[in-house]
């Protein structure tokens, strides 16, 4: 089978992507002390940008020193972090036609800084921090609003081609989304529209401030595999919501937090067998009809070449993303454009996000291989 769609180019928004393979935000926990960028992280971008990628989304960047999750994670907080942010920026753009993308973040319920207050929608108790985070009130959300949007404006000035807002997984924003962690009975808690209010209010902010010329996009909860959580028919009520207001890219994604203990497709499900790879499609297939202007972006254990084929060709999405597979081979989308059809190294035994719990973050399978060869 020829792969005549996947190496093709599309637009998100008014930014040219050169086929549609996107690398999915992974943190790599491997920024220098309080989240500066330095050469560690920029080597490892520069090898996703030489392996041929066509959208590179950097991890989980922080918009306010309480939201990080341990000292290795990117921030833009505040203007002190630009010039690393900007030498990143410029070291994929080296590599013709890759662009980028920052995803910035707050941990919200799941955050466990020693300096800050867990702060939340709601006081809904957390079984992963054992923490119950303090209710922010209605001036503090807005001003969390504007430093999702002050962030983002920061991330223009270091020449980043787009955002995307970090939306999923129990963090800050997806607590807003999900009835489980959003008890709220004013204006950002109630049905849909109203737990949506604060994504909305960021796009329209950030629309004011940029323009219409710098795509955002956004990783979104769509299912919380819990009960009493979002389920997928909420999580196309807002998909729906998000493309109507202008959106440029939905990321489709569920799980995180609470759900760990249970069903889950975060932080990743572990692959056994063919049949359990793409475990996100039909989400994205129940999604893709409602988007009108706004891409789909298909997450979730994607590393067969002719499926990832099969996904776009056949409309099921305008972008594929991986993560685990490129840990392993940051020049896996060269091997497949050259003809080797075989899929993905990586055999999605999750050694590599065990790795983030103190970081750097690398692929345990490859470490191992090179280990053997060299006895």
């Amino acid at each position: 089978m020829e792969l005549d769609t996947l190496f093709t180019p599309e637009k998100i928004g008014n930014v040219q992507i050169k086929n549609r393979i996107v690398r999915s935000a992974t943190h790599m926990r491997s920024t220098e002390k309080y989240g500066y960028v330095g050469d560690k992280l920029i080597n490892i971008y520069e090898d996703l940008a030489r392996g041929g990628t066509g959208l590179i989304i950097s991890g989980f960047t922080a918009v306010d020193p309480g939201g990080t999750a341990n000292p290795q994670q990117a921030c833009l907080y505040d203007d002190s972090f630009i010039p690393g942010q900007k030498k990143l920026v410029e070291a994929v753009h080296e590599y013709a036609g890759v662009k980028i993308a920052i995803q910035i973040a707050h941990t919200g319920r799941l955050g466990y800084h020693p300096k800050y207050e867990t702060v939340a929608p709601s006081p809904v108790y957390s079984k992963t921090t054992d923490i119950t985070p303090r209710e922010l009130k209605i001036d503090e959300i807005k001003e969390f609003v504007q430093k999702f949007i002050d962030t983002a404006k920061r991330a223009y000035e270091c020449g980043y081609d787009m955002v995307q807002l970090h939306a999923a997984h129990g963090y800050f924003l997806s607590n807003f989304l999900s009835p489980y962690t959003n008890k709220r009975n004013d204006e950002y808690g109630g049905d849909t529209q109203k737990r949506a209010r604060i994504l909305i209010d960021i796009y329209n902010g950030l629309r004011d401030e940029l323009g219409n010329n710098f795509p955002i996009t956004i990783k979104l909860q769509t299912e919380d595999f819990i009960p009493n959580g979002l389920i997928l028919e909420e999580g196309i009520e807002y998909a729906k919501i998000l493309s109507a207001i202008g959106y440029d890219a939905i990321e489709p994604s569920g799980g995180g937090g609470d759900s760990l203990s249970g069903k889950t497709t975060y932080p990743s499900l572990n692959i056994k067998s063919s049949e359990e790879e793409n475990y996100f499609l039909q989400h994205n297939k129940r999604i893709k009809p409602f988007l009108s202007n706004c891409k789909l972006i298909a997450m979730g254990g994607i590393k067969n070449p002719i499926s990832a084929e099969r996904i776009i060709k056949e409309n099921i999405a305008d972008f594929i993303s991986l993560s685990r597979p490129l840990i392993y081979e940051p020049d896996l989308p060269n091997r497949w454009q050259k003809g080797d059809l075989s899929p993905a190294k990586c055999i999605s035994c999750n050694g590599c996000y065990m790795t983030m719990m103190q970081g750097p973050v690398y692929c345990v399978t490859k470490k191992k291989r090179e280990e053997r060869m060299r006895k």
